[in-house]
Formats: structure tokens, C-alpha cells, sequence
């Protein structure tokens, strides 16, 4: 179970925060580039106001990618299985590093931009098809654990992207086509690795009706002596199901029966994107600055906020199981809370005296604990607990869908906000992150060590009433 949670997250949520983390890095080399391709193609210098443009272009294409990438992952685990969607999504993996290697030999940025977008759509399907997988092989009592390893996966990712940014590495101007073509690395491990591993058991079971399969795969994650329990839970769903085929998204918006968990994954999943992370990363350069660090040294210093993640994605995996995903998310956006009221007095309060920009630098770090901690790990956790087999696929579309578009609203308003209100928008993020906090603490049960079915009983009387 601990390899295939491995081989999964390699080629899925791992690129995803690889590439978000990668982009950063070569930043500079890649405006310089676009100044000598333009000049060199039409014998005069690219305007500044292109260059911004198309650097957007560059940065923002992968989330428009991303976007495609949740509406295409759902249909693609149905069709080609959970595994097969997996496989099939590192050859758009592999594409997207040769275009994206070759941009700068040939002159073509707009290799760069082709290349970018397609890397988006791999991390979509990713980020929709690794949970599913996850969740669907995870035994009850290991699935919080387990379902964390997305989250593991992203967070590695981040630090891994920007370790390997570091100039020292290959965040030097000769080598960042290399930086960006390195994701096609992740693609090659899973295609070596994945395919050792069975299908899904409940796809194989529910979705093919292949019996034997379904009990050869159970056995292989399960070992001999306990599979037969898990292969008992996913008959009692397929017999709730009755045959009843998987749901599109357009389905699932006008079934009654998940109308809460529909509403929750939608607030949790905008929640996560709008808590106020962004804005943790964008001040951070300038805390350190202002605490005396150099220049030269703060992207080491910046290190130190995706280790964090990666800490706490650890931490909540070690934990989930448990005490349990309610306390862990609700602590984590109570949290987010304070931290962000400390940050907001901090901030005003800068220049009053020496110590207070360690304060600031202490609650960053705070702050993105807190996040690792709850949101940030246990959202795509619950996504997957929430729903029964039919309605998973669409379930994460939906979800993927609203986060790559909270992801690209945010990339796009959050300048505006951070120049209008300064500091203060912190208190924007406070007032979110409390208000989610008090929406699980009314709505969400607990879901550890219930099954797929305890937990839609438990939704049946927000669903219908308390006469139902």
C-alpha cells in the first residue's frame, strides 16, 4: 500500500507542485529570452508592456491547463480505469518537456507557452485521478493516512522544484530549458513503477463487474487473511448502487441526495485557494528583508517555508487516523485565524522596532503550518470520503474544476488586493478562514473509520430533511 501510494503520487500531485514551484526561479532568464527571440524575429525590442504580457501568458497558461485537465480526469478514470488514466497522463507529461526544452534552441516562446499549458493539463488529470486511486485502495483504517499522501506528494514537490531552482542547481541562466523540461523525469519513474500495481479494486468490481480481479488486486494490497472484509464493504456498495452507471457533472448538481457534500467540497476546495497562503508567500521575501537577510540568501530562507509544508503534510498523515479530519481542519482555519490577526499587527507595527519583523517571519512560518495541517491536507482527503463510487469521478471534476479557477481568480485579483489594502487584507483572510471553520464545525461529520455508505447515511438528513 506504501508503494502504491508512492507510484501514484510521483507522477501525479508531485508535478503539480513541481511545476508551480519551477516557474519562480528562472524568471529573469526567461524575460531575457522572450527580448531576444522578439528582436531577433522582427528587428526591434519588445515593448515592456508585452514582455509583462506575455510573461502572464506564460505564468497563468498553466492554470488555464489545469482547468482543462479536472473537467478531462474524472472521464478518463471511468474510460480508461484509474490506472490507465494515470499512465496515459505522463505521455502529455513527456510532450510537455520537449516543447518546453526545445523553446530556447529553436527561439519559439511560443514552444514555452504550448509547453506550460500542456504540463497544466498533466497536473489537473493528476491532482482529479491520484485521490480517486487513493482513496478506492485504502483500507478504512489506514484511508486519512493514506489519502494524505497527495498532499505529501504536493508539498514534496514544491520543495523539490525549489531546491532544484536554486542557482547553484539548475536555476542558472544556462540551464532553466532544463529546469522546466525536468518534470518529464516524474513521468518516466511512474511509467517504470505504476504499472507493477493492481487496478482499483471498487473500479474493477463496480464499474467492470471483474470479480476475480477485483479479488487478486484486494489481495495483493491486503494480504490473504484480510481481504475478504474490504471485498464484503464493496459488495454492500455495489449493491446500494444497483447497477446505477457513474455520473457527469451536470448529474451530480441536480441529484438531491448530494446536495450537502456537493456544497461542502465547493466551500472547502474555494476556502483552501482564498485562506490567505498566496498572500503568506508573496510577503514573505519582503519580511525576511526587513529581519536583515540578504538578498542572496533569501531563497534559501524560502526553503524553509516548503520544508514546512512538507512537515506538517507528514505530521497530518502520522495524525489523521487519529484524532480525526474534523479537528484537524477546523484547528487548522481557527489557527489561520490568529495567525493572520498577529500578522496584520505585525505588519502595521513594522518599523516600531527591531524585533517586530521576527515576529512577522515567526508567524509566516505559523501560518503555513496551520495550513499543512488542515486545509491543506485534509480537503482532497474528505472529497474522496464524501461521495460513493457513482459520484466520485464528477465529485472531483467539480472540485478540480473550482480550484484551478479559484487558483487563476486569485493569481489575477490578489496584486489589486494586496495594493489596496496592504496588510490589512489580512483581515479579508481572517474573516474567511473563521467563517469556513464554523461552516465545517455546523455541516461535516467525522468520517474516520466509517465506510463509503455510513458516510452518505450520515449526509441523509441534510440531504432530506430530519423526518426523512
Amino acid at each position: 500500500l506504501f508503494l502504491a501510494v508512492c507510484a501514484v503520487g510521483i507522477g501525479g500531485t508531485f508535478q503539480y507542485g513541481y511545476n508551480v514551484s519551477i516557474i519562480n526561479a528562472p524568471t529573469q532568464h526567461i524575460h531575457k529570452f522572450l527580448n531576444e527571440s522578439w528582436t531577433s524575429r522582427y528587428h526591434e525590442a519588445l515593448s515592456p508592456s508585452l514582455l509583462t504580457f506575455l510573461w502572464s501568458v506564460i505564468a497563468s497558461i498553466f492554470s488555464l491547463g489545469g482547468l482543462c485537465g479536472a473537467l478531462m480526469g474524472g472521464s478518463m478514470a471511468i474510460w480508461l480505469g484509474r490506472k490507465g488514466a494515470l499512465l496515459m497522463n505522463n505521455i502529455i507529461a513527456i510532450l510537455a518537456s520537449i516543447l518546453m526544452g526545445i523553446s530556447f534552441p529553436t527561439g519559439l516562446f511560443e514552444l514555452l507557452i504550448a509547453g506550460r499549458f500542456l504540463i497544466g493539463i498533466n497536473s489537473g488529470i493528476g491532482i482529479c485521478v491520484q485521490p480517486l486511486y487513493i482513496g478506492e485502495v485504502a483500507p478504512k483504517h489506514l484511508r486519512g493516512g493514506m489519502a494524505m499522501g497527495t498532499s505529501i506528494f504536493l508539498t514534496g514537490g514544491i520543495l523539490t522544484g525549489q531546491i532544484i531552482g536554486l542557482r547553484e542547481l539548475l536555476g542558472g541562466e544556462a540551464y532553466w530549458p532544463l529546469l522546466l523540461s525536468s518534470s518529464c523525469l516524474p513521468a518516466f519513474a511512474q511509467l517504470l513503477f505504476l504499472p507493477w500495481f493492481p487496478e482499483s479494486p471498487r473500479y474493477l468490481l463496480i464499474d467492470r463487474g471483474d470479480e476475480l480481479s477485483c479479488a487478486k488486486a484486494l489481495k495483493r494490497f491486503h494480504g490473504s487473511p484480510e481481504y475478504r472484509r474490504e471485498m464484503e464493504d464493496i459488495q454492500r456498495e455495489c449493491s446500494a448502487l444497483d447497477g446505477e452507471k457513474p455520473k457527469t457533472p451536470w448529474q451530480l448538481f441536480s441529484d438531491r441526495g448530494v446536495k450537502w457534500q456537493l456544497i461542502t467540497v465547493i466551500v472547502m476546495t474555494v476556502g483552501q485557494q482564498l485562506s490567505g497562503i498566496n498572500a503568506i508567500y508573496f510577503y514573505a521575501t519582503y519580511i525576511f528583508e526587513q529581519a536583515g537577510i540578504s538578498p542572496e540568501k533569501i531563497p534559501y530562507v524560502t526553503l524553509g517555508t516548503g520544508a514546512c509544508e512538507c512537515l506538517t503534510a507528514l505530521t497530518c498523515g502520522l495524525l489523521i487516523d487519529y484524532v480525526g479530519r474534523r479537528y484537524l481542519i477546523i484547528g487548522g482555519y481557527l489557527l489561520m485565524t490568529f495567525w493572520s490577526i498577529v500578522l496584520t499587527f505585525s505588519l502595521t507595527y513594522q518599523e516600531l522596532n527591531s524585533w517586530v519583523p521576527y515576529v512577522s517571519m515567526a508567524a509566516i512560518f505559523a501560518f503555513i503550518l496551520s495550513f499543512g495541517l488542515g486545509p491543506g491536507g485534509i480537503t482532497n482527503t474528505l472529497t474522496a470520503e464524501l461521495f460513493i463510487q457513482s459520484s466520485r469521478p464528477a465529485a472531483y471534476m467539480i472540485a478540480g474544476a473550482v480550484s484551478w479557477v479559484s487558483f487563476f481568480t486569485i493569481g489575477m485579483l490578489f496584486p489589486f488586493i494586496v495594493n489596496g489594502l496592504k496588510q490589512y487584507c489580512f483581515l479579508v483572510f481572517l474573516l474567511e478562514c473563521s467563517s469556513v471553520a464554523a461552516f465545517i464545525f455546523l455541516v461535516i461529520p467525522e468520517t474516520k473509520n466509517k465506510s463509503f455508505l455510513e458516510i452518505k447515511k450520515e449526509f441523509h438528513k441534510l440531504n432530506f430533511g430530519r423526518n426523512s
